[in-house]
């Protein structure tokens, strides 16, 4: 008998659950054959519901929920795992009880235990594989579903009339009546509860804690997948978007494109692409397939925009908060990202626009600098609320901004400002406020080391790929099975990246891979953008078509996954999903999580790559999980060397790169800080919980009063997506530096609300 306690719904009360599990032992492994359920509730944990054009999906309507098993319904669907009381697999090794209290002390990093227990986990994953991420579909009971609101509102959110929750073979009920069956054979469940929107009960599976108990860095682990391309659009993810209007080559000219094409629904297409994309199932799969982290990319036109911007302003922000939502009913963390910045941080055409980089470069870098500044902190504010800081303990306040073109001290210098702006929101320390994450800006690791020594909770991003190295990368992946699998790619991703990752560990603190993926070269539709004709040469049209892959070929996928997540330690595939192209093919295969599950090369429980590494005969220094204090918010925590203050405090920085030789910079432009804040609003609930149940007004500091930037009156500015090497202003504008240097400060924030 193991004793298992659920977190209960709302404010901390507890249900007891009994598990009466048979085992099968297997070199201190346990693994399930059957479960069984007795269960005492005095109340229902929760959580909420959906989106207009989506609401909440809820459960039968029964007197129990579906997944309290009688007497008569005892099993579960299908057998499980079932975790220790740590964070490692059943399977892997432990130092740590095992479910049944004897010490598990084998080490799974050695050649010989992992040759001789990986075969198994493979087998036992290609069971697995065949059920998990089947979808059950249903046809609507009538009278026996009750049904969630539908409306038409996207910021209006639906919510069942009884709180519901349910775990492995429960039924959930979509908006439009039909459902799914959720699958999760790793002891993770769901909550729903219209009276308590907020509920943090929910986990993904028995090693990952509940939202409402601490994440721990350095024993949890992330193995979470991006949700790539839903808001940030990108042509290889989206291909039949951009094959629809062929000269667009980025958000920014598709968006121009549509708005032009009105006969076809102008920008309206890009609010289906967002009702559409990912569905609640998705998230509800990803769950299910032992992750524990979702990275969410959004764009700054999820706050506003400006006139001289095509993009569709604001309408995104309620489907991100459905996403949240949903994120926080099956129990996932979400690492929110900052994927665009007014300018363009890295001239690619995931930041908006494709070209040259204007943040903190060119002539327009220092405006654009302050607006990026002011969309952070509008983010930073939301997310801190209470109610939003577990489901969002992570905020990527910019993505991959390329340091070689902005400069090494130009960033530090801004990610200082950044840090102090939204550790003065929050407040400094453990529980104040989210990790702040900064990518590597493709430095490499070893260039951070150090990095604002004393700062509080900053992680380090590196996306680590082999498809953009410019290699050709023709060596083969299918040659054979087991340890033979993958060629030379497995070995290559444990050696080049695992020392690396963790050396930072210690050198940096936090560390980890916000992206990488299957793609070991350059081959998929749009890959490497629009026009692009190696990404669809006759050599890749193997890689462009998984119907044709073979056992091998999946073999040594799933070979270099399992590599790969070893290697990082924790980490983000990029990414759950590709569209279909115009065909109805998946033209970017490497890159899809969600299709390599469906068709055999993702590993069906991602604790499989533990041990990989070793496997292969790749040994690093393995980080012994204790950071410094500072680093996780103890004590001195918000306390930089003094040293780095006096070299990186001034901002902004002493030198803009991206001027025309001779330029003066203190003629750049720049904005005045005299404007209503845009606020982000929550989310409205139908029907309404509570009115105990605090929702928030998306602003968590009151006494953070500084307005928001614009432009100045009688001013003239260049382009502000085009301005490097411009010619630069022959005299300051506005005449004085204090009129746009100085925040405008009043006894409480002006502010208009996005809607």
């Amino acid at each position: 008998m193991i004793n298992l306690r659920l977190p209960g719904a709302g404010h901390g009360t507890e249900q007891q659950n009994a598990f009466m599990l048979t085992t099968l032992e297997f070199q201190h492994a346990f693994v399930p054959i059957s479960l069984y359920y007795t269960i005492e509730m005095s109340s229902r944990p929760d959580s909420f519901a959906e989106v207009s054009l989506a609401t909440p999906d809820t459960p039968l309507n029964s007197k129990q929920p579906p997944w309290i098993s009688t007497s008569e319904t005892a099993t579960t669907p299908r057998e499980s795992f079932i975790d220790t009381s740590s964070n490692s697999s059943p399977l892997l090794s432990s130092q740590h009880p095992g479910p049944c209290g004897e010490e598990i002390k084998s080490s799974f990093h050695s050649k010989k235990y992992a040759a001789y227990v990986r075969p198994v986990l493979l087998f036992l994953s290609a069971v697995l594989a065949v059920s998990t991420f089947l979808v059950i579909k249903h046809q609507h009971h009538g009278s026996d579903v009750t049904k969630g609101t539908n409306s038409s509102d996207p910021s209006s959110i639906g919510s069942p009339a009884d709180p519901t929750y349910g775990a492995n073979g429960s039924t959930v009920i979509t908006s439009d009546g039909s459902t799914f069956t959720y699958i999760n054979p790793f002891g993770g469940y769901w909550i729903d509860n219209p009276n308590d929107p907020f509920n943090d009960g929910a986990r993904p599976n028995l090693w990952t804690p509940p939202l409402n108990e601490s994440w721990v860095w350095g024993t949890n682990k992330v193995n979470g997948v991006n949700i790539g391309g839903l808001f940030v659009l990108e042509p290889f993810i989206s291909p039949a978007l951009f094959e629809r209007y062929p000269e667009a080559i980025d958000e920014w000219s598709l968006s121009t494109l549509m708005a032009a094409d009105t006969t076809n629904g102008g920008l309206n297409q890009i609010e289906e692409h967002y009702k559409t994309f990912i569905t609640e199932q998705d998230i509800a799969e990803i769950a299910g397939a032992g992750l524990n982290w979702i990275r969410l990319p959004i764009p700054f036109w999820a706050i506003e925009k400006w006139d001289f911007e095509p993009f569709l302003e604001q309408v995104c922000w309620p489907y991100i908060l459905r996403v949240l939502q949903w994120a926080r009913k099956y129990g996932l963390r979400v690492n929110l990202d900052l994927h665009t910045i007014p300018g363009s941080q890295n001239g690619f055409n995931h930041s908006g626009k494709y070209g040259t980089i204007n943040f903190l470069s060119g002539v327009m870098g220092i405006a654009n600098a302050q607006r990026a500044l002011g969309y952070i902190r509008i983010i930073a504010e939301f997310i801190s609320q209470p109610e939003w800081r577990n489901v969002v303990p992570v905020f990527g306040i910019m993505n991959e901004a390329r340091v070689a073109v902005i400069g090494m001290d130009q960033m530090t210098s801004f990610y200082l400002q950044a840090h102090d702006m939204i550790r003065n929101i929050t407040g400094y320390g453990e529980g104040n406020g989210p990790y702040i994450a900064i990518h590597d800006g493709f430095q490499g690791l070893s260039s951070w080391a150090g990095f604002l020594e004393g700062s509080d909770r900053i992680i380090l991003d590196s996306h680590p790929y082999f498809a953009f190295s410019g290699n050709s990368n023709t060596e083969p992946i299918a040659t054979g099975t087991g340890l033979n699998a993958g060629g030379i790619w497995p070995t290559q991703a444990c050696s080049r990246w695992a020392t690396a990752m963790n050396t930072s560990q210690t050198a940096f603190g936090v560390t980890l891979a916000g992206e990488f993926s299957n793609g070991f070269n350059d081959c998929g539709l749009y890959l490497s953008g629009v026009g692009n004709v190696q990404d669809v040469a006759p050599s890749c049209s193997l890689f462009l078509d998984s119907s044709q892959w073979n056992d091998t070929m999946k073999a040594g996928l799933q070979q270099f996954a399992l590599a790969s997540m070893d290697a990082l330690q924790d980490w983000f595939f990029w990414t759950w999903k590709i569209g279909p192209s115009s065909n109805n093919t998946i033209a970017s295969p490497l890159w899809s999580y969600q299709l390599g599950l469906q068709q055999g090369w993702m590993p069906t429980d991602p604790r499989m790559a533990t041990g990989t590494c070793a496997a292969l005969g790749v040994t690093a220094q393995q980080f012994d999980g204790v950071y410094q204090p500072y680093q996780t918010g103890g004590p001195g925590a918000g306390t930089i060397n003094p040293v780095l203050v006096s070299s990186y405090g001034q901002y902004p920085p002493t030198s803009i790169n991206g001027l025309t030789a001779g330029a003066t910079q203190s003629f750049l432009p720049t904005y005045t800080s005299t404007s209503a804040i845009p606020t982000l609003p929550p989310p409205t609930f139908t029907p309404s919980p509570p009115s105990s149940v605090t929702i928030g007004n998306g602003w968590f500091d009151s006494s953070d009063t500084s307005l928001a930037a614009t432009e100045v009156a009688g001013c003239t500015y260049p382009n502000a997506w085009d301005a490097v090497s411009v010619p630069m202003p022959t005299a300051l504008c506005p005449p004085t530096a204090s009129a746009s240097a100085s925040a405008v400060v009043t006894s409480a924030p002006a502010v208009t609300t996005s809607s």
